[in-house]
């Protein structure tokens, strides 16, 4: 179980992360959280699950050569939330629902090292002109990488860009929680030069997210070429 909590530092260089936040009442989500997390809101209505792609390349423990390091793409779901922590610090981030990758080898390990809940799927990459393709038996999204004008989606919650940015993915801290021992594991990401831009998305479709009721896309960034690496998880005492 030790295993599990993150025992090591992690870095990776992401040739791009795109990540897709879904606006859902939030009602639909509470009941998702462990006590120790609440909900991060929007004019207390809505709540937000981020769908965040990458690619990762040298992915390996922090410190180890890159030619140790792995190439695998990651898709995960994941909760904003918030969390005060012992020493009443308030902590913004992300709870973890579901991972997925194209690499057995990542699905193994990480299942090994992490309570991200991996699993493999099939994962295929195209590009036609400026459209950019993703795709896996599970999912599929279409996005325009050249659209310079980007309106916020149809439905779109935010009054504009500037509040859209609040809920853009990755948070610097990811949370779990051990009901056994009450126990909170906080790993905190690190990354330099994050300015996200928006990118036009010309069409969507995930399965895991039909499950959430009135959920609508309420933003999507695209960040290209980042160096980034994830510290060892920490565990304190929650009450």
């Amino acid at each position: 179980m030790l295993l599990k909590n993150h025992p090591f530092a992690v870095e990776a260089f992401f040739d791009y992360s795109i990540v897709l936040t879904f606006a859902v009442p939030k009602e639909h989500l509470t009941s998702l959280l462990p006590p120790c997390l609440q909900l991060d809101t929007l004019h207390d209505q809505y709540g937000f699950v981020a769908v965040a792609m990458v690619q990762t390349k040298h992915l390996r423990p922090k410190g180890f050569p890159q030619f140790m390091g792995n190439d695998f793409f990651l898709i995960g779901y994941r909760i904003f939330v918030r969390y005060t922590n012992r020493a009443g610090k308030r902590l913004r981030g992300l709870y973890i629902l579901k991972s997925e990758t194209d690499k057995k080898k990542m699905e193994l390990l990480g299942n090994v090292f992490t309570h991200y809940n991996y699993s493999t799927t099939t994962i295929r990459q195209t590009e036609t002109g400026n459209i950019k393709h993703i795709e896996s038996p599970d999912f599929k999204v279409s996005l325009d990488l050249a659209a310079e004008e980007v309106p916020l989606p149809p439905h779109s919650p935010f009054a504009d860009w500037k509040e859209a940015r609040r809920f853009a993915g990755p948070l610097p801290f990811t949370f779990q929680f051990n009901r056994q021992n009450s126990k909170v594991l906080i790993v905190e990401g690190v990354r330099e030069n994050w300015t996200p831009k928006p990118i036009l998305v010309k069409e969507h479709q995930f399965a895991y997210m039909d499950a959430f009721q009135d959920a609508v896309l309420a933003n999507a960034f695209i960040i290209n070429n980042i160096p980034y690496h994830w510290k060892k998880g920490k565990q304190e005492k929650w009450m």
